[in-house]
C-alpha cells in the first residue's frame, strides 16, 4: 500500500502481553467502512454441539486441526501446537473465539474428516493442519463450504485461493538471504542443493533473486543424503574446488550439520575460503548452526526471535519443556483468529481481510497472505558468531518498500 493512501485506511491493532515482555502487536489495515460493520456474533445457543475437545468459550469457533494420533513421532508436534494455542487464548482473554480441536493423524482422509467435523460443528475458519497430506484433504472439505484455511505446511504445493500458508516458506529465506548479499556487492555465486522437493523450489528462488540482483552462478552442485551416508555431499563439495577462486559467496541452504561438513571438507582441501561468504537459510535458525564456530561470519535470513524468546520462556514455564521454533505459528494463528473476530465484524474472515495488503505483525514479526495462498515474510539477517548470531540487518517493519 502506498504511503499516500495510508490516511484512507484504519489500522487495527491487538495486543498481547508475552510473559512480562513488552506487548506483542498484532496489526492490520483494513478498508474505512470497517467500522460500520455490525459486530454481533451467533449466539451459541444457536449453534451444533460440539464434540471433542474445546479450547476457549468464545461464541465464534474456529476449527484447530492437529496431528494428534499420527505415527512416527509426529502427535508430539500436535500437542506442542495445542498447548501453543491454549497460550495465545490465555493471553487474549477478552478473545471472543473457540477452538475446536480436531485430530487430523496426519493423514489425506483424516485432514479432510477433520475439516469436515469441525465446519459442521460451526468453524468459520480452519487453523492448521501441520503435515501437507492433511491440508490437501482439509482443503478439499473446506473448499465445498467456503471455508477459509490457515496451514503450518511448508509444502508450497497445497497453497490455493482460500487455503494459506502462516509457515516459514523458503522462497522468503533465499529472497532475504541474496538480496541482501547481493546489497553487500558479492555478485559470483555457487551453490550446494540437496536433491528433492525442498532443493528444487529452494534453486528456483537462488536463481532469480541472484539474476534480479545482476548477479552469476559458477555452479550448482546437487547432492543426494542417504541416511546418515554423507559421502555424495562430500564429493559435491570438493567439486567446487576449481570454481572458489572465482566466487565471493557460497550458498548452502540445508541444516541438520551440512554447513560444518562444508567448510571442514573445503578446509581439508586447503581451500581459500578467505573470500568467500558462507550463505544459509532460515534452516540454519538452530543451536547446532549458531554454535559452530566454523560457520562464524556466515549470513542467514529468519525471522527476528526478541518475541519468541519470550513466548518459549512462558511456555516452558507452563508445559516444563523449551517448544520448536515453529510453534509461534499456531499462537500467531490463533491471535489474527481472535484479533479479527474483534476487529472485523461479520467479514473477520472473508479473502480480502485476510490478504489485505498492510498485512500482520505477530511473535514472528511482519507477515501477509497473498491471494494464492503463499505468504511474505519481513526477516532479518544474521550473522553466525560461533556462539550464537545477531542481527546485522534488521526484519521490516511495514510491506510499502522492498516487497
Amino acid at each position: 500500500m502506498r504511503g499516500k493512501n495510508v490516511h484512507r485506511h484504519r489500522r487495527l491493532v491487538l495486543k498481547s502481553v508475552l510473559a512480562g515482555a513488552s506487548a506483542m502487536l498484532l496489526a492490520g489495515c483494513m478498508g474505512s467502512t470497517l467500522g460500520s460493520l455490525p459486530g454481533d456474533q451467533v449466539q451459541p445457543g444457536a449453534q451444533p454441539p460440539v464434540t471433542g475437545e474445546v479450547i476457549g468459550t468464545g461464541s465464534v469457533r474456529v476449527g484447530l486441526l492437529l496431528p494428534l494420533s499420527s505415527n512416527g513421532g509426529n502427535a508430539s508436534i500436535g500437542t506442542v501446537f495445542k498447548n501453543a494455542a491454549t497460550l495465545a487464548l490465555q493471553n487474549f482473554p477478552s478473545a471472543d473465539v473457540q477452538l475446536l480441536v480436531k485430530d487430523t493423524n496426519g493423514t489425506s482422509a483424516g485432514g479432510r474428516a477433520a475439516a469436515q467435523a469441525a465446519i459442521s460443528e460451526g468453524a468459520e475458519l480452519i487453523l492448521g493442519p501441520v503435515f501437507a497430506p492433511a491440508v490437501s484433504g482439509a482443503a478439499t472439505a473446506a473448499r465445498a463450504t467456503g471455508v477459509p484455511v490457515i496451514a503450518f505446511s511448508t509444502d508450497t504445493s497445497v497453497a490455493a485461493r482460500g487455503v494459506y500458508l502462516l509457515s516459514f516458506l523458503p522462497e522468503s529465506d533465499v529472497k532475504r538471504t541474496i538480496s541482501y548479499a547481493n546489497s553487500q556487492q558479492k555478485n559470483s555465486y555457487a551453490a550446494l542443493i540437496p536433491e528433492g522437493s525442498y532443493g528444487a523450489v529452494v534453486e528456483a528462488a537462488f536463481r532469480q533473486e541472484v539474476g534480479q540482483g545482476g548477479g552469476r552462478i559458477a555452479t550448482i552442485q546437487r547432492y543426494k543424503l542417504n541416511g546418515t551416508d554423507t559421502s555424495d555431499l562430500v564429493a559435491k563439495t570438493q567439486a567446487l574446488q576449481p570454481v572458489l577462486n572465482n566466487i565471493d559467496a557460497l550458498f548452502v541452504p540445508a541444516a541438520g550439520g551440512v554447513p560444518g561438513l562444508v567448510v571442514q571438507t573445503l578446509v581439508s582441501q586447503n581451500a581459500n575460503l578467505g573470500r568467500v561468504k558462507l550463505l544459509g537459510s532460515g534452516q540454519w535458525d538452530t543451536a547446532q548452526e549458531k554454535s559452530n564456530p566454523v560457520l562464524a561470519g556466515a549470513w542467514f535470513a529468519g525471522p527476528e526471535d526478541k518475541s519468541f524468546q519470550a513466548f518459549a520462556q512462558r511456555y516452558q514455564s507452563a508445559y516444563g519443556s523449551v517448544p520448536p521454533r515453529n510453534a509461534s505459528l499456531v499462537y500467531d494463528g490463533v491471535t489474527l483468529a481472535a484479533g479479527l473476530t474483534r476487529s472485523a465484524g461479520q467479514q473477520r474472515f472473508q479473502q480480502n481481510i485476510l490478504t489485505n495488503r498492510d498485512g500482520f505483525i505477530g511473535i514472528d514479526g511482519l507477515f501477509r497472505f497473498q491471494s494464492n495462498g503463499l505468504n511474505q515474510r519481513g526477516l532479518a539477517v544474521y550473522q553466525i558468531t560461533g556462539s550464537g548470531a545477531q542481527v546485522i540487518s534488521p526484519a521490516p517493519r511495514d510491506f510499502r518498500s522492498g516487497f
